[in-house]
């Protein structure tokens, strides 16, 4: 499993927005430069990001991208689904019915526990803990 360019794009927005102090504003220019991000792709991550309640943006002067939340409260799963979906290592997880073993396939347990112990570690990481890092 690997997550999106996308994904990880967005999540570098979000770091890079996180280490700025309370009340400052970062132009998507700047974020887009700063992270290497193609500008026209970080717009739509922005736009997504935003639409699920991660982070506000204003137009103007001072205008620029903030976080919506404080960064203790944004963990990396939410910016990972809010791109990509809800996590999936295999469709078996969330469609018992997806398997043609059923009950009887030795596998799914492995999945099943694999994606609750991945969920569970990106959910308890929060951009709070990237702060004082370079």
């Amino acid at each position: 499993m690997q997550i999106t360019r996308q994904a990880d794009y967005a999540i570098r927005a979000v770091l890079y927005i996180s280490k700025l102090s309370e009340n400052q504003r970062a132009a998507t220019s700047q974020i887009a430069k700063e992270q290497r991000i193609p500008p026209s792709f970080l717009a739509k991550i922005i736009s997504q990001l935003s639409i699920a309640g991660l982070l506000q943006t204003s137009r103007g002067a001072r205008g620029g991208v903030t976080l919506a939340r404080t960064a203790q409260d944004i963990s990396l799963l939410d910016v990972v689904e809010a791109i990509d979906g809800p996590i999936a290592l295999n469709e078996c997880v969330h469609d018992d019915n997806a398997c043609s073993f059923g009950d009887d396939c030795p596998l799914r347990p492995i999945w099943c526990d694999a994606q609750e112990d991945l969920v569970k570690r990106l959910k308890s990481t929060n951009f709070a803990q990237f702060a004082n890092h370079n």
